[in-house]
Parts: structure tokens; C-alpha cells; sequence
């Protein structure tokens, strides 16, 4: 199965329309998914969950890529990329509604639900999106559209957890984990427009990929289909060591977002709903970078080698750091009049810089020369995302275990490990003989 795009050569806007499209994509992606990393620690405290339980929040919006990776490569292979994009969108949009209910009867296991549902919403879109950027132009510069379209997720990602902040934390009274019943309604009530206008503005966007006069991706017909084809893909090392990739990456990148809030809570810090959006604008800063580096100064396995050890270096940073130092702060914040925050903390946030390069890198690497297999490749590959169901349980089971919510982040250093493996022998591996 191979994708291409179906453009007219003689129109000027042939690559931008659909960079368009594809921008606006991922931007709902960015919105939906780093909206995890306010919310969480909004409802561990609301519903007084432990870290552990608090964790599953996160890993329920995750753990659905598991379920609909194979069937929503299945199903854009059926109806096409535009109408997957908007399937995609339409799942998320009425999963947005169900947050109402999870609202009004202050229910973990409805919002657990919901967090299901719009998870498996993303998977569709994120099946749909990937391979129409790869494969829009050079393989060698898919690094750099997709870093593109990271700048627009990741944008996504600063400005939510702050809008979220100012439209539903502000005004909330909430002290600590000594809540009366009035002020765990107010919190919850505080939920119900902002829910009711994203299922809104995701569904304008469904209706947008599905009737704007923009390119499709139209595939060529394959000998294999199904699970043949999977057994197909699963042939290529190089794939299914970027598949594991993937899933180790996804996990170290959720938990830089999504549990910097929940461990800011816990240190105390009284804007915790804001700290995604600290790791997001280091994430934008990397994808800058790489767009300004990839091709032409900086090859993609370079990149993931540098993204590997600057992971490293940071985690051992979170974890041997003080609470009581604000070093980092003094640097990089205070000069602009940001708040003095302690270095751990920011150095959570700072993994979001480490992080950049790996998902633009690691995609073009994983589907290089599979041709026909690419859409399969590519609902493999969009399974890896479950790996963010592992990553907060990850920090969740190292409280438990005692390590704290200051040692818990060792639990990053093998992802970044086998990140190194993969830039600098997986991508190689074309066969397993």
C-alpha cells in the first residue's frame, strides 16, 4: 500500500494547501492531547486521587491506541485520508461532550471513559495525519515537515494548559486536598462550557477536512492486505525498532508534559495547571531548531543521537536536583520576569527540549523503503503511542515503591537508552537475518 499525494503540478499552492490541512490537524492534536497534563492534577485534586490513581487518567487516553491502531489503519485505507482526518475529529468532538456528565456526577470511571474514547479519536487522526506529511515531499526533509507540523501541536500545547488555567482553574477556590462538597462542585462545574466549546471547534475542524477542496492520499494497490500485511512490516527491523521507539519515546514525552503539573502539586507550587506549558515551549524551542538544522547542517540520526543524551543528562538533573535550588530559574526565567521555580521542576520542563527531535526523526528512519507497507507501517507506528499509558504509571508505581516524585523520573533513563540504539544501529537494520 503506497501513498502519494494526488496533486495538480500546475498549481502553485500544491504543497501548501495540504500543509494547511495538515497543520490544522495536528494543532486538535496538540490541543486534545497536552490538555492531559492541566486536567490531571485539576482532577486529582478535585476528586482527591493518589498519584497512582491520578496516573491512570493520563494512561487511559493512551492505552486506546493499543485497541484502534491496526483497525484505524484499516479503516483510512477504506475511506481515505481526508475522511479519516474527519472521523478522527467527529470521535473526538463527542467524546469532548461525555466530559459533561463525568462533570455533573463527579465519576473517575466516566471521565476515565471519556479519556478512552477521545483517545481512540486521536489514534484515527494521528493514522490519517503522519504518513499524508512523510509522504508529501523529499524523504530526506520529512524531518523538517514534520517538525513543522510539531511547532503547531506543540503551540497547541503552550497556550491550552494556560487558557485552561485562566477560564476553568481561575476563580476555583481549592485548598489543597481540604475540599467541602460546595467547592468540589464549583470545580466541576468550572468544566462544563470550556467542554461544550472544544466538542465545538473540533467539530468545524472535522467538517473543514472533510469538504475543503484540498489533496487526498491515494494508494496503489497491494498484493497483501490485513494481517498479511502486517506480517509483512513486522519483517523489517528497522520498523519494529521504531515502533518500540515510538512507544519508549511517547512515555518519557508524557511524562514531561502531563506529570509536571501533578508534581508540582505536590511540591506545592499553587499554579500547577500552567507547567505543561513550560516542557511544550522548550519542545517549540527544539522543533525551531530542527527545522533550522535538518537537512542541511544536521542529518535525522543525528539529531536522535544528540535527543538521547540531552534526555539522559536531564533526567539524572531532576533527579539528584534540589527543591531548594533556583539556579536554573535565575537563568533562564527570572531575567524575563518569570517565576522562581525550582530547578527539578524545571528541568521536567527542560526534557521537553530534549525531547523534540525524537518523534520527527524516528517516523522517516521507521518508513524508509517500505513502499506499499507504509500505511501498515504507519498504523504500527501510531500503536507505539501507547506507550504513554506506561510512562505516568511509571512515576505512579515509583511513589509507591519510595523512590518519591522527585526520583521517580529515573524510570526515563532506559527509554532514552534504547533511543540511542535505534539512531545509532536499529534504523539500520533492514533484515533479521
Amino acid at each position: 500500500m503506497e501513498a502519494t499525494v494526488e496533486c495538480e503540478a500546475n498549481t502553485k499552492h500544491s504543497i501548501w494547501l495540504p500543509m494547511t490541512l495538515a497543520g490544522s490537524m495536528f494543532f486538535i492534536l496538540g490541543c486534545i492531547t497536552w490538555l492531559n497534563g492541566a486536567i490531571t492534577p485539576f482532577l486529582q485534586q478535585m476528586l482527591v486521587l493518589s498519584p497512582l490513581q491520578a496516573s491512570f487518567i493520563i494512561s487511559s487516553f493512551y492505552i486506546a491506541v493499543t485497541v484502534a491502531g491496526i483497525p484505524s489503519a484499516m479503516l483510512i485505507k477504506r475511506v481515505g485520508y481526508k475522511s479519516g482526518m474527519a472521523i478522527g475529529c467527529a470521535v473526538m468532538a463527542a467524546s469532548a461532550l461525555m466530559y459533561i456528565p463525568a462533570a455533573k456526577l463527579q465519576m473517575i470511571e466516566i471521565f476515565l471513559f471519556a479519556q478512552l474514547m477521545i483517545g481512540v479519536g486521536q489514534t484515527i487522526l494521528q493514522t490519517a495525519i503522519n504518513p499524508y506529511v512523510v509522504k508529501m515531499g523529499s524523504e530526506k526533509s520529512a524531518a523538517v515537515r514534520v517538525c513543522i507540523m510539531g511547532l503547531l501541536n506543540k503551540f497547541a500545547g503552550v497556550i491550552v494548559p494556560v487558557i485552561f488555567a485562566a477560564v476553568v482553574v481561575s476563580g476555583v477556590v481549592a485548598d489543597g486536598e481540604q475540599l467541602s462538597q460546595a467547592q468540589k462542585d464549583a470545580m466541576a462545574n468550572s468544566l462544563i462550557l470550556p467542554y461544550l466549546a472544544i466538542a465545538g471547534f473540533i467539530l468545524l475542524f472535522a467538517l473543514f477536512a472533510k469538504f475543503a477542496p484540498l489533496p487526498d492520499l491515494v494508494f496503489e494497490e497491494s498484493e497483501g492486505s490485513g494481517k498479511g500485511e502486517v506480517k509483512q512490516a513486522l519483517q523489517h527491523p528497522h520498523l519494529v525498532f521504531g515502533v518500540i521507539g515510538i512507544a519508549l519515546y511517547v512515555a518519557v514525552e508524557v511524562i514531561a508534559a502531563d506529570t509536571i503539573g501533578s508534581y508540582a502539586l505536590q511540591i506545592g507550587i499553587a499554579d500547577y495547571s500552567v507547567m505543561t506549558s513550560y516542557t511544550m515551549a522548550c519542545m517549540l524551542i527544539g522543533y525551531g531548531i530542527g527545522i533550522a538544522l535538518i537537512p542541511r547542517f544536521m542529518s535525522q540520526q543525528n539529531a536522535l543521537v544528540m535527543s538521547g543524551i540531552a534526555g539522559i543528562v536531564t533526567v539524572l538533573a531532576v533527579v539528584f536536583g534540589s527543591n531548594d535550588s533556583f539556579i536554573i530559574a535565575n537563568l533562564l526565567l527570572v531575567p524575563f520576569g518569570g517565576p522562581e521555580l525550582p530547578d527539578p521542576l524545571l528541568c521536567i520542563a527542560l526534557l521537553g527540549f530534549a525531547n523534540a527531535m525524537v518523534w520527527p526523526a524516528i517516523w522517516p528512519l521507521a518508513l524508509a523503503g517500505l513502499g506499499r507497507l507504509t500505511g501498515t507501517a504507519s498504523g504500527l507506528l501510531i500503536m507505539g503511542i501507547a506507550g504513554g499509558a506506561l510512562g505516568p504509571l511509571l512515576i505512579g508505581l515509583g511513589n509507591v515503591a519510595g523512590l518519591g516524585p522527585q526520583g521517580a523520573y529515573v524510570v526515563m533513563i532506559p527509554s532514552y537508552l534504547f533511543i540511542l540504539f535505534y539512531a545509532f544501529k536499529g534504523h539500520k537494520m533492514k533484515s533479521w537475518k
